[in-house]
């Protein structure tokens, strides 16, 4: 009886291909590490399919390896579930050890509970068709899976009072939604603060910032603004989105405060509905 094999997955088709061409150009994982400016370990990753590089790093690897930005290409048609300028950001999200995330007017995706991503992409795309707009939650709700279990990053939420106050989906929705990022945070699965509205201008107030840390690799920053987003790993500039961050951190609520306006805010949305 023949033994069946199991399919590879399109990650694991790059990796080898990546390990094939290394080889072919007679270097070890070493030496197409300090070309790319990444540990060996990673590179073992990516070469078992684990992990996939971000675009820096696939055009770092087409120049050490010569392949005419082979890998870059082919980087871009693996992950279709999410917009091009995102894909990368939900391939670093399963690597990151820690994430702060600052939301600006709407509460991030990785919170987001599937009625309130529904509402948003109602909003988004009013023409919408019934299984595209199924398709789109479940991807954004599946992301949030990072968030379980003890192996999951170290996570915190800045979120703009106005986050809590825009009415995405109606009372219930939005009731159901703190309640979540209540919980979670009762949970000690983030850490939550909340920019109320008195403080007024602060270092953060032009829009949403994405922060991402790893064990193996350099920080990086993702800011977003409508069908666009941008992946910062140039260090300078990463440093500076950190200072930002902590800028406004310093601003807002301690962790107690946060959740007793969040609470509250949840409170009035349920009275709403009585």
């Amino acid at each position: 009886m023949m033994e069946q094999r199991v399919p590879r997955s399109p990650r694991e088709k790059y990796g080898e291909e990546l390990k094939l061409r290394r080889i072919a150009a007679g270097m070890t994982q070493e030496a197409l590490a300090r070309l790319v400016v990444c540990s060996p370990t990673l590179i073992s990753h990516f070469e078992a399919g684990r992990r996939l590089p971000s675009p820096s790093d696939a055009k770092r690897i087409d120049q050490a390896l010569g392949t005419d930005g082979f890998f870059e290409r082919w980087l871009e048609d693996l992950d279709a579930k999410h917009p091009k300028f995102f894909a990368a950001v939900a391939e670093l999200e399963r690597q990151t050890t820690e994430i702060r995330h600052y939301g600006s007017s709407l509460i991030p995706g990785l919170l987001q509970t599937e009625a309130y991503a529904r509402a948003l992409y109602r909003a988004y795309r009013p023409n919408h068709r019934a299984e595209e707009l199924d398709r789109r939650v479940v991807n954004r709700v599946e992301r949030a899976q990072i968030l379980d279990g003890p192996s999951g990053p170290v996570f915190w939420s800045l979120l703009d009072e106005a986050a809590l106050r825009r009415k995405v989906g109606g009372p219930d929705v939005m009731a159901k939604q703190l309640r979540k990022i209540e919980n979670m945070a009762a949970a000690g699965r983030l850490r939550l603060h909340v920019l109320p509205f008195e403080v007024g201008a602060h270092a953060l107030i032009e829009g949403m910032l994405y922060l991402m840390r790893f064990a193996d690799a350099p920080p990086v920053a993702y800011a977003e603004g409508v069908n666009t987003g941008y992946l910062v790993d140039d260090p300078a500039q990463v440093s500076h989105c950190q200072t930002n961050y902590d800028l406004a951190l310093s601003e807002a609520l301690s962790q107690q405060e946060s959740l007793a306006l969040l609470r509250a805010a949840a409170e009035g949305y349920e009275h709403e509905q009585q």
